[in-house]
């Protein structure tokens, strides 16, 4: 099939026996590799042949990009001590792009369109896969996910959790698979597996959950709608982490950070936490990304394991992964194991998290890295480095060859060496289409939990007084009022509480320490209920301490990702929530503190039990 950009129609040429074929280095013969009647094997081992160390090593890199809204690529760096797209593509060969900001539907398949075309002028024209974090939900993260902006909106990935619907979360991932296409991306990093059994960790609103048997349920649903049956130019292929589970933290602290590296086990349940793995790979998940964490104190059969970032773990990545589970696939580091981080503006930093490996040198660092058995390094662009260590030696170019056919292999399976190009105009009609939006919106108001019965609240109020909405979202259903005295309902909307933090990049995006409202929050609150009938909706990205208001009378739902409208839909009568909790509500901070961390539902006389949901009388 020729490309559908017409920029790039003059690399399509036709071969004597009537293939069209794009003739990506230029020679004008269709060589094999080239040749799209072949199959995957016999086009990567033919172009194989053909590759330099620095194609190769190019391959081997997974880093960030902005997209212009101008369409045109950047040699803009995303942070200071980087360089910018163009140079990525078109001088370090790196064809992996993880893209962060994106501007509009239009603009992102100009702009993609021209990043192949870039890669189209590299010695064998080898296309650029691009790359995301979740952006179909809420929960927005610029190191872990996107608020969904021009996409359609769904609950986060613990809504659909929530919702414990197979047949909704593969409908998801195919209507995520189609917003994603229509703009080039190819690749998903995503979904978690990871299970939420440490109730402070920051991470939980984009797992499936404390569950494993759910999670490995609910991540094979996900990989059909994303991957379909196999992998084909219709798929976007599914990076499924964090191997082999990054739920179980040392005080629910996360490993992006320097206090959050340890990763325990106190009630043993390793396997547990591996399960959902297990079903992702049996599933076809085309790749892998282990965790920054250090396991402490882990033995596997008998063998303690090293205590060292997952992804620099030899005995984690190649003895388990690859030889006991049998993972064929490719495995991608996390983010920023290398190379320490500026913010944009060079305010702040991030250290590499290289937990375990501080005192190593940057070369040391992807040597281990590699020599673990990842093929690539999320993140980091110094492919010089290992262009070094193959070149001296400290790294066979066997090693390097081995993950560039599992790279390869994965892009011609997609497609995107006989037609990477999007069309503009699909990009619009697709993109936030109607029917994909009016799913998600019902799937917003599917995963909210009540938890007392709805049946307190007042059937069609006429006047509300809002907190923490916005009024737009009533739609001439009752009157707004100002003095909550004056309300037959008073609806409050707030987050699950969070300890605001800002010592490193990207720290202040991650929700952590304590599960207690502020005393202020919490009176009030239990003022309003004094005054009128109230409903308290709390958006649970991870759970929250509700033991103040249970016994207040007032009405208290869930939320797991939703808009104004979902929630006032619920409150109002005009949509039932269908949603169970996918994680226990704990009764007291006391309770979490002599929790196991690995142990799922471990919080002593939990308020609120994982699966449960109130009865709905109304």
């Amino acid at each position: 099939m020729p490309p559908t950009s017409p920029a790039a129609a003059a690399d399509t040429l036709t071969a004597r026996n009537g293939t069209r074929f794009r003739d990506l280095n230029g020679n004008g013969t269709m060589e094999p590799y080239e040749d799209p009647r072949l199959s995957t094997a016999e086009r990567v081992a033919d172009l194989m042949t053909r590759l330099s160390l620095a194609e190769k090593a190019g391959l081997m890199f997974h880093t960030q990009v902005v997209a212009t809204a101008d369409g045109k690529v950047s040699n803009a760096p995303i942070r200071p001590g980087r360089v910018g797209a163009a140079d990525l593509v078109g001088g370090k060969l790196i064809t992996h792009l993880n893209v962060t900001e994106m501007p509009g539907p239009r603009e992102m398949a100009r702009w993609q369109n021209a990043v192949q075309e870039l890669a189209a002028r590299s010695p064998h024209g080898i296309p650029v896969t691009l790359s995301t974090d979740p952006r179909h939900g809420f929960g927005h993260n610029a190191a872990a996910s996107f608020a969904a902006r021009d996409l359609s909106a769904w609950p986060d990935q613990i809504g659909l959790a929530a919702i414990g619907d197979p047949d909704l979360v593969r409908r998801f991932g195919d209507v995520a698979r189609r917003e994603y296409l229509a703009l080039g991306i190819r690749a998903a990093l995503h979904p978690s597996v990871d299970l939420a059994t440490e109730p402070r960790w920051a991470r939980q609103y984009t797992t499936f959950g404390q569950d494993g048997e759910l999670a490995g349920r609910l991540v094979v649903a996900y990989l059909e709608g994303f991957q379909g049956a196999r992998l084909g130019p219709g798929s976007v292929a599914c990076i499924t982490k964090h191997f082999p589970g990054g739920g179980p933290q040392l005080d629910g602290e996360d490993p992006h950070f320097p206090y959050g590296r340890e990763q325990i086990y106190p009630g043993g349940r390793f396997d547990e936490h591996l399960a959902p793995f297990r079903a992702a790979i049996a599933a076809g998940t085309a790749g892998l990304m282990p965790y920054y964490g250090i396991p402490m104190a882990l033995e596997l059969e008998g063998e303690p394991i090293e205590e060292i970032g997952f992804g620099f773990n030899r005995q984690i990545i190649t003895g388990l992964l690859r030889e006991r589970l049998g993972y064929d696939g490719v495995v991608c580091s996390d983010w920023g194991p290398v190379t320490d981080a500026l913010s944009p503006d060079g305010s702040r930093g991030l250290p590499a998290r290289a937990w375990g490996a501080e005192e190593l040198t940057r070369h040391e660092r992807v040597r281990r890295i590699v020599e673990a058995g990842c093929d690539q390094l999320g993140g980091e662009e110094c492919v010089e480095i290992l262009i070094d260590l193959v070149e001296s030696g400290d790294i066979p170019e066997s090693r390097i060859d081995e993950s560039a056919r599992r790279l390869l292999a994965v892009k011609f399976d997609l497609g995107l060496f006989d037609d990477p190009f999007v069309s503009e105009d699909e990009a619009v009609a697709v993109v936030g289409a109607p029917r994909f939006v009016a799913e998600g919106l019902a799937a917003q108001v599917r995963a909210m939990v009540a938890l007392t019965p709805l049946d307190a609240l007042p059937v069609r109020p006429a006047r509300l007084h809002l907190d923490g909405l916005d009024p737009a979202a009533v739609a001439g259903a009752a009157e707004i009022v100002d003095d909550p005295g004056d309300a037959d309902l008073i609806v409050v909307r707030i987050a699950a509480p969070w300890e605001a933090r800002d010592t490193y990049m990207l720290e202040s995006g991650f929700h952590a320490g304590s599960l207690d409202f502020a005393e202020a929050d919490v009176a009030r609150i239990l003022g309003l209920v004094a005054v009128a009938p109230t409903a308290l909706v709390v958006g649970l990205d991870r759970p929250a301490i509700l033991t103040p208001f249970l016994d207040s009378g007032i009405t208290l739902l869930a939320e797991f990702g939703a808009s104004d409208r979902a929630v006032l839909d619920v409150v109002l009568g005009g949509a039932e929530p269908e949603g169970r909790l996918p994680f226990d509500l704990p009764r007291s901070m006391a309770a979490v503190e002599t929790s196991f961390s690995d142990v799922p539902g471990d919080t002593a006389d939990a308020l609120f039990r994982a699966g449960y949901a109130a009865k709905n009388l109304r």
